[in-house]
This record gives structure tokens, C-alpha cells and sequence, in this order.
């Protein structure tokens, strides 16, 4: 490569560099629980009235079966309708299926406690989605004709449910109706569960309602968004985001700093809401009716150790009617980001699922993830999944690799002839550049035939960091010895400082590993005496970039180094020995000006 494509190309490496390093997880460990209360929302900081889901998650019921409260206090609070059912004792129901574990409450009719069965935290705990520290979540809310804002989380349901606890097996399914009294009418909660899922129905029926409930709309509301399982809770927290579909379109909110409340107000016909962590989700879906619009808002929450939790309430804006007897039904979905599954849970819903930029999207949704399904259904390891998905895009790129070595080769042969030219012109440069293009040009070489490879891998790279980093089948997947996690860096040494700007304090394997086979590509390629600093400065670079990212994808870059190499060592072997030639120039075709003008040429010399 001559100067400027190597000027090029640094730059190139350099914004990779940048971007990795913004992008990449930062090793900090959160708290054991990674949980905090929510704060308030400051309507004092806002130009406009609080949504109704962001008073309600600043001001919380008391529990009053453990602190009884006045009457007055509770007419004041609830008013008329709803201040007899501030009071009662709890009963729990627990839901045991294949797939996990669940308890409601007859405080709220919410779902207290979903405990997924297949999956483990990072301490090997089963994963538990609902916030311990709460009293629940799944609940109604909406104003009542008396000017009161109600919660249903905090009130007391009554249900005739036989058993307190419930086990589903084959296609077993099981009702339970949650009723909540006020004055002359009711509200019954209906949820349905069924074995072999990670959704169940909830049904709400109004009956005799229209005199109560005020403003012809009421919201259905998941309010603290999950707990998190991950080590890292920063890195957790990158993937961590509350979405909303209507139309068609995704829109998303991002508590991406400290002391910010993102909000998502939106009206118009909506089908689902949703918030995710990095692996898992929680997503309200509209079935016989749909909602109105929908209610995002967002937290930044600072932990200990440096971490830090986002939390997101989510609601679906639901019409309320038809006089005497209204009612809904939804499905919610609280489980694992699995990309079928999620896909086809409802329409659209797989975009909660990051699968990197727009345009890249359609390679991993429909090259990446089908070939690695596929793959994974007779190999059972993931590490040897990658290496074999190594050679497959080995393969397929071979065409294009080989004929850059080849050109790289053929400009290691010209290095004799072009240290003359600079040599001969090193007192006029613009003399010894059109010189070194012209002998180029003899010799057929492509200066930049080298680098072009290497770009054109950047969006598989990129897909592949996607993939490898969202995932849920690489998280924990085990490959052998030190490599434990593919989602995640694999560290080997860990070191008693912290390098400044990349936040790197311990050495990952791969990645190493990586860098230390890049170093013998640089070594086998770049014979130009002025690019010798290439041949350590991009293996150090690119080990800093990488020595935070999944080791799954340092262990493709790995093995397709390894291939390279062999296919290097392939080409200088078959041509070592192959002489310098001149390419014969192609005759350019004559223009039709050309031809008049030699035309007119012959007719003048005849006369």
C-alpha cells in the first residue's frame, strides 16, 4: 500500500477504534440484587402535566394490612369507591409449568414472582424477573368519577381459586379470576396460564363501571420493569430500553443518563409495549381490541460498585366504552429474548431484540441466525459452532481473499523496483508518485486489493459482534477450559492497574490469541520498509479494541486469522518462484469520434 492508502486505512482502524471502545461493555460488577426504588418523577422540571403512570409510580398505596390506616385517610386517598379494598390479607397462588415458576397475589392481581426455570444468573441462581423489592406488578390504573387516582396494585382482590398451588404439565391450563369491588360495580381479572409458553392471557372485565370510571380510558401497566441477572450490570444496562408499536413502527426510549426521565407519550392505535433487559423481556399485547396509545417512561439509576440499573414503566392506553359490561383481553410475555420465540409471539416484536444497525439487520436475521440454528442442531458445542462458521465464511469470501493475496504478493516482488523510483525521485515527490502509479499499472497490482478484504468484513464483524453479544443462546454457552461464556470476554490475566481510555484491567485469551495471529499475517504481508510500525501497531490496536468483547466473536476472528495464514503460506509457496510480467494493456475501443475523425483524416489525404 503507498502512503495514502495506508493514511486511509489507519483512519479507517482508528474510527473502529473509537467506536468499539464507546460501545464496548465496561468490566464493572454491580450489586448482588442490582435493584433500587424508584424515585419520583419532578413535575417541577416538566412543561406539562404528569402522565398518570408517572404520579402513580411517585406516590405508592401503603401496605395497609401491615399499617392499618384511618378511614378518613383512605377516603382521601382512594375515595368513596375504592377505600374499602385498601385493606384485607393477602393471599398467594403459585403457577408451577415447564418453563417456570410463578406467583400472584390477591393484593393487586398481580403477578409477584416469575422464576424461569431453564436459565441462571451470573451467581447460578434461577433468574427472577419481577423486582423482589416491590409489592408486584401487572396492574390497572385510571381515575375514578371522584377525582382519585387508582392503582390496582395496592388493592385487595378477592378470588374463590381452590389451591394455592398449581402445577401444569402437557397442554394443561389454568383460570383464575381476581374480582375487585367497587360500590355497585366490579372488576374481574381473569389470567390464564398455560404449560409450554412464556405468556399467559389476562382478561379484565368492567361490569357496571361507566359511573366510575372517569375519562373513557384506562391503562394497563407493567410499572418497574425487570430485575437484572447479569455480572455486568452496565453492560446489562446498554441493552435496556422500553418500546412501543403502533403502525407499524417501533418507538423506543433509552435512560441513557444519569438524572434524565425519558417519556414516550404517544396516541393512535397501538398493538404491544414492551421493556427489555440484555437478555430478557416483558411485553403487553393487544389482542381483541386495540389500545389507544401508549406511556413509556425511564430511570437511571446509580448502583454500587459503579453500576448501574434502568428501570422502565410501561402502559397500554385502553378505551373504556361500551356502558354496563366492558371488557379486554391481552397477552403478556415475560421471558427469555429468544428470536423465534419472541417473532412469533406477536408482529413486529422481534425488533425489542438488537441485531445492530437497520441495514445490517436482514444478514443476521436471515443469514447469521438460521445458519447458526442450523448448525447448532447436530453440533451441541458453540465454540465449535463459530469455528465451523469460520470456514464456511472462509470459503465464501475465498474467491476474494485470493486474488488480494495475490496482489499483495505481486507488490512484495515490486518492492526492489519501487525503493529505486523513490530513490531516483525522492527530490520530487509528484514525479516519484505518478511513477510508482504507473509501474502499478504495468505490473496490473491494485494498491488497495489488501485493505479491501478487510472492509468489506466490517459489517460481518459487526453482525457477528450483534449476534454474539445479544444472543441469549451464547449466554453462559460453554466452549472448554477458561472459556466459559462466548457472550462474554474471557480473561486470563487480570492486572493490578487499569490501562486509562480503554478501561482495560485484565488480558482476555482470545483476544490475545487474535492479535498474536494478526501479528504473523502483518509479518507474512507488509515488506515496505516504511510500514514496518503496521506490523505491531494494528495487532496492539486491535487487541484493545477486542479484549472487551465476547470471546465468541475474538474465536471467529481467531480461527479466520489461522485459515488466512494457511492460505498465505499457500500462495508465497505456489508464487515464490513466479517471474515479474508486464501486463499487455488493453486496447481501448474507438469512440464514434474517434471514427469520424479518422474517417475525415482518410477523405482529406485523398483530395
Amino acid at each position: 500500500m503507498d502512503r495514502q492508502t495506508t493514511l486511509g486505512f489507519v483512519l479507517i482502524a482508528v474510527v473502529l477504534m473509537i467506536w468499539m471502545w464507546w460501545s464496548a461493555p465496561k468490566p464493572t460488577p454491580p450489586s448482588a440484587n442490582g435493584t433500587k426504588t424508584t424515585a419520583a418523577l419532578d413535575s417541577s422540571k416538566q412543561n406539562q402535566t404528569p402522565h398518570p403512570a408517572a404520579i402513580s409510580r411517585a406516590q405508592e398505596t401503603p401496605n395497609t394490612s401491615a399499617q392499618p390506616a384511618s378511614s378518613e385517610a383512605l377516603q382521601d386517598s382512594l375515595g368513596k369507591y375504592f377505600s374499602e379494598t385498601a385493606v384485607g390479607s393477602e393471599r398467594t397462588i403459585t403457577i408451577e409449568t415447564d418453563n417456570y415458576i410463578a406467583e400472584v397475589s390477591t393484593r393487586g392481581g398481580v403477578i409477584k414472582k416469575w422464576k424461569l426455570k431453564k436459565y441462571k444468573t451470573w451467581s447460578q441462581a434461577p433468574v427472577e424477573l419481577v423486582q423482589n423489592n416491590k409489592s408486584g406488578d401487572f396492574s390497572l390504573l385510571f381515575t375514578s368519577s371522584d377525582g382519585k387516582l387508582i392503582d390496582t396494585r395496592n388493592l385487595y382482590f378477592q378470588t374463590d381459586a381452590p389451591s394455592s398451588y398449581v402445577h401444569l404439565s402437557g397442554n394443561k391450563e389454568f383460570k383464575i379470576d381476581f374480582i375487585l369491588k367497587a360500590g355497585s360495580g366490579r372488576i374481574i381479572k381473569t389470567l390464564t396460564f398455560k404449560n409450554g409458553t412464556y405468556t399467559f392471557d389476562a382478561d379484565f372485565q368492567f361490569d357496571k363501571m361507566e359511573s366510575i370510571i372517569a375519562n373513557y380510558e384506562y391503562q394497563v401497566v407493567w410499572e418497574d420493569g425487570l430485575r437484572y441477572a447479569e455480572y455486568n450490570s452496565v453492560d446489562e444496562s446498554r441493552y435496556s430500553k422500553a418500546y412501543s408499536y403502533a403502525g407499524g413502527e417501533v418507538t423506543d426510549i433509552d435512560a441513557s443518563k444519569e438524572g434524565e426521565t425519558p417519556v414516550s407519550n404517544t396516541t393512535g392505535t397501538t398493538e404491544w409495549v414492551a421493556s427489555t433487559t440484555k437478555y430478557f423481556g416483558v411485553a403487553l399485547l393487544t389482542r381483541d381490541k386495540k389500545a389507544n396509545g401508549a406511556y413509556l417512561e425511564g430511570e437511571h439509576l446509580k448502583e454500587p460498585d459503579n453500576g448501574i440499573v434502568k428501570r422502565y414503566s410501561i402502559a397500554l392506553k385502553m378505551p373504556f366504552q361500551n356502558p354496563g359490561d366492558d371488557h379486554v383481553t391481552l397477552r403478556v410475555f415475560l421471558g427469555p429474548l429468544d428470536f423465534n420465540l419472541v417473532k412469533g409471539t406477536a408482529p413486529g416484536l422481534d425488533n425489542i431484540i438488537s441485531l445492530g444497525w437497520s441495514w445490517l439487520r436482514p444478514i443476521t436475521e436471515y443469514v447469521f441466525i438460521p445458519l447458526f440454528r442450523f448448525l447448532h442442531s447436530f453440533i451441541s458445542n458453540f465454540g465449535i459452532v463459530i469455528i465451523v462458521f469460520s470456514i464456511i465464511v472462509k470459503v465464501a469470501l475465498n474467491p476474494l481473499t485470493k486474488s488480494s493475496m495475490k496482489s499483495m504478493k505481486r507488490m512484495q516482488s515490486l518492492q526492489p523496483l519501487m525503493e529505486e523510483i523513490r530513490a531516483k525521485y525522492k527530490s520530487d515527490p509528484a514525479k516519484m508518485n505518478e511513477q510508482v502509479m504507473k509501474l502499478y499499472r504495468d505490473y496490473g497490482v491494485n494498491p488497495a486489493g489488501g485493505c479491501l478484504p478487510m472492509l468489506l468484513q466490517m459489517p460481518i464483524l459487526y453482525a457477528l459482534y450483534a449476534v454474539f453479544t445479544n444472543s441469549i443462546e451464547l449466554r453462559q454457552a460453554n466452549f472448554f477450559w477458561w472459556i466459559t461464556d462466548l457472550s462474554n470476554p474471557d480473561p486470563i490475566v487480570h492486572l493490578p492497574f487499569t490501562i486509562p481510555f480503554v478501561g482495560m484491567h485484565e488480558i482476555s485469551g482470545l483476544a490475545l490469541f487474535m492479535a498474536i495471529t494478526m501479528f504473523i499475517q502483518q509479518k507474512m504481508t507488509v515488506k515496505d520498509p516504511r510500514q514496518k510500525t503496521m506490523i505491531w501497531m494494528m495487532p496492539v490496536m486491535m487487541m484493545l479494541i477486542f479484549n472487551n468483547l465476547p470471546s465468541g466473536l475474538n474465536l471467529y476472528y481467531f480461527v479466520f486469522n489461522i485459515l488466512s495464514i494457511g492460505q498465505q503460506l499457500l500462495i508465497n509457496k505456489q508464487h515464490d518462484k513466479e517471474p515479474l510480467q508486464k501486463v499487455t494493456p488493453k486496447k481501448r475501443p474507438r469512440s464514434l469520434m474517434d471514427a469520424l475523425s479518422r474517417n475525415l483524416a482518410e477523405k482529406s489525404k485523398r483530395k
